[in-house]
Formats: C-alpha cells, sequence, structure tokens
C-alpha cells in the first residue's frame, strides 16, 4: 500500500465510475434483510453511516444509487429492530457463521506483491472450506456461501439453523480447532516400544519411537501426518534443501544438522508412520505440521478473528470494495479452484484514464499482463481504480 494522499480529481473519478457501476446494477439483498442492519462509508465521509434497516428492496437500491458508497455492509446478525441506535436495543435474534481470511493475517505478507497476497490467501480459503468446513465439520454445501471479500481475500457464510445461536465463546472454540490452537502433541502421537530387553523372567522396552497416526485418520490426527510427510517430501525433492527449510524459520546451523539427521533410513521410517527420537527433527515437524496445516485467521495472538463476533459487520455481496474498485463476488463451491479475483471481480468499464504512479506496479488484470514504470500513463478504468485505492496514483 503505497502513501500518496487522494486527490480531488482521483475522488471525483472514484465517485463517477462507482455511480455507474450502481446506477445500472442492482444488489441482490440477503435474505431476511428486512431483519438486517446496514452501514456505508462515503467518498470523502469522516467516518460510518450505520444503524440503518430497509424494509423494501427498493428503498435500500434507492439508497445506494442517491449516496454512492464507497463501501457497504451490512450485519451477519438478525434483528428485531436492525435500525435501532443502540445494540441493546436491536434485539439480537441469532448471526451467520462467517469467516473472514484477509491476507493482512499471513506472515511475511508485506514481502508479496498484491497478485500474489491473492494466490495464497486463495489457498488458505480452500483448506478452510474443503479441510474444516465440508470435512471435519461436516456442513451441508447448501449452507455454505462464499465470497470474494473485493480486497484481499474471501468471506464463507454459514447458514446453518444449528448455528445461527451460537455465542461467542462456542464460536471461539470453532474457530481454535481450525487454527490448532492449543493441540497437544499427546493428543496426536504416542510412544510405541521398538525393542524388549530382558531382566530375569521380567523384559522392558530397549527403545521408542514416536508413533504417528495413519495419513487417512480423520480430523488433527491424519491431518498431522499428512503435514509431516509433505513437509518431508518438499525438503527431499527440493534443489537447495537449506533454502526451503529456511522458509520454514530454521537458523542455516540448524538446517545442516536436521538434513544430516534426515538420512534415507529416516525418511522411510517417517513414511510408514515413525518419527523417531532425534530432538530436531521431532521439533521441527511437530511444529511445522501444525503450521503448515492449520489456517491462518488472524493477524495474531491478540487479534480476535470474525467468526467469534455475533455482531459483525460484512461487505455485502455484489457491492464494490473502494479501495480496489473490484466487486464482492460470489464463488460457487466447485469454481473456487478456477475462480481468479482479477478477471472474475473486475466489473468497472474498460475506458482509458490518464494517472500518475507514484512507483513501479506488476499486474495481471482481465488475462493483461500490465508492466508500470512510475510516472504518466493511460490506463483502463478498473486498474485507475485499483492503484488510486492502494494510494499509489492519482488522475492527472
Amino acid at each position: 500500500m503505497g502513501s500518496l494522499v487522494t486527490s480531488k480529481e482521483s475522488l471525483e473519478f472514484l465517485k463517477n465510475v462507482f455511480k455507474k457501476y450502481y446506477t445500472s446494477n442492482k444488489i441482490n439483498l440477503p435474505d431476511r434483510f428486512s431483519r438486517r442492519e446496514y452501514a456505508f462509508i462515503l467518498f470523502g465521509g469522516k467516518g460510518m453511516i450505520r444503524h440503518i434497516g430497509f424494509d423494501k428492496k427498493t428503498d435500500f437500491n434507492k439508497f445506494i444509487k442517491e449516496k454512492n458508497p464507497c463501501h457497504v455492509y451490512y450485519s451477519s446478525a438478525y434483528y428485531k429492530d436492525p435500525a435501532a441506535p443502540t445494540m441493546q436495543e436491536k434485539n439480537w435474534m441469532g448471526a451467520e457463521l462467517i469467516f473472514d481470511l484477509d491476507s493482512d493475517h499471513l506472515p511475511n505478507v508485506e514481502t508479496l506483491s498484491y497478485e500474489k497476497q491473492l494466490d495464497v490467501i486463495k489457498k488458505e480459503f480452500h483448506k478452510l472450506v474443503f479441510d474444516f468446513l465440508l470435512s471435519d465439520f461436516g456442513f451441508d454445501e447448501k449452507f455454505v456461501e462464499l465470497y470474494f471479500s473485493g480486497g484481499r481475500g474471501y468471506h464463507c457464510h454459514i447458514k446453518d439453523p444449528k448455528i445461527l445461536c451460537l455465542d461467542s465463546n462456542e464460536r471461539r472454540e470453532i474457530v481454535d480447532y481450525i487454527t490448532g490452537r492449543d493441540l497437544k502433541d499427546s493428543l496426536v502421537f504416542h510412544d510405541q516400544a521398538t525393542g524388549k530387553r530382558s531382566y530375569g523372567q521380567k523384559s522392558f522396552p530397549s527403545g521408542k519411537t514416536l508413533k504417528m497416526p495413519k495419513p487417512d485418520e480423520p480430523g488433527w490426527k491424519g491431518r498431522i501426518s499428512r503435514g509431516i510427510i509433505d513437509i518431508v517430501d518438499e525438503i527431499k525433492e527440493s534443489k537447495y534443501p537449506i533454502e526451503k527449510l529456511k522458509e520454514y524459520g530454521v537458523s542455516e546451523k540448524d538446517a545442516e544438522k536436521l538434513l544430516t539427521d534426515l538420512s534415507e533410513e529416516r525418511v522411510k521410517r517417517i513414511k510408514e508412520g515413525k518419527l523417531d527420537q532425534s530432538k530436531s527433527i521431532r521439533k521441527f515437524f511437530l511444529n511445522n505440521a501444525l503450521r503448515k496445516t492449520a489456517v491462518y485467521m488472524s493477524a495474531g495472538e491478540t487479534d480476535e478473528p470474525v467468526t467469534c463476533d455475533v455482531k459483525r459487520l460484512i461487505r455485502i455481496p455484489g457491492s464494490l470494495h473502494g479501495k480496489t474498485g473490484l466487486k464482492v463476488e460470489k464463488i460457487y463451491i466447485d469454481e473456487l479452484v478456477d475462480f481468479n479475483p482479477l478477471k472474475d471481480a473486475v466489473v468497472l468499464p474498460d475506458e482509458t484514464v490518464k494517472i500518475d504512479i507514484s512507483q513501479r506496479f506488476t499486474i495481471k488484470m482481465k488475462d493483461e499482463k500490465f508492466n508500470l514504470e512510475q510516472g504518466k500513463q493511460e490506463l483502463p478504468s478498473y486498474l485507475a481504480a485499483l492503484l488510486i485505492g492502494r494510494r499509489i496514483a492519482n488522475v492527472i
């Protein structure tokens, strides 16, 4: 993200292209729309306009066309009186289970381009949806709705009636499971004797190994084993295994020790489900298999995930994201793998506008590669909106 101050000319440009979009496109409102709270941020506005309710869909679309907002939100919760000025007066009736994965949850995200951030966070989202929500939790696909956020991530809405009245603590338990928080080694692995030594009529274990679960076991047990095997394959197949280990946060000295310990015989035993007692191997694999297979749902330990919030405002599907000009786009489950936000969520026009870019920028949008140099350029409106929103360009 750049540091330019958005000029008046740029603000007017964004207002105009957003207005054209909202004038020619209706937003399909969510189920029980009259029980939702709505909120808006306007171009040039100093805060959020909220505590608004609509009894008719026509009133909502009329409001959008008149106000031409920069950002549009609605509540994941249902209320008896969504327009009431305080949360207590609204009278909460239940809430969807919301998962909001954003690229700022990722480690070292500042080193990635915007395009790469979108690729990485989609992989996390795929893991969340298929490995956890559909598999471990067994949610029916008819209650699972997926969306590109329009910005740097993805939203998943669970509308299963069974979860609508879960409180914050119960939702936090779901998050803890998905992130592997407080997952104990003893719940996944167990020691197994590898031999016996006799003393008189008694025999005692002569050695032990750490027994891994089978990779096809359900839940975290199988997931951790699959993660360990994937990491082994990554390291052994890499042309530069030391560098690969550094990607996992291992120092060069420890990486060299780990590679020495990771003999072909040990690799074979690991794939047979025996993680032996080399301290360096045990520590490395237990820590990193968890990181590899869990889902990043927050920026850190103190960042409360959206999922725990029973009164959360979330971007409304079909609206535009004020910092990118991209659409909050619905994604069908079987289309997630092939979904490309820089093509499928681009809805602003191709007509060109002159802008001044403050830094070099490379991106592929609508199947066209743009290698932009600093300075004055004439670009499609959809790309100009993205650059202005990221505060690295202004209209001239």
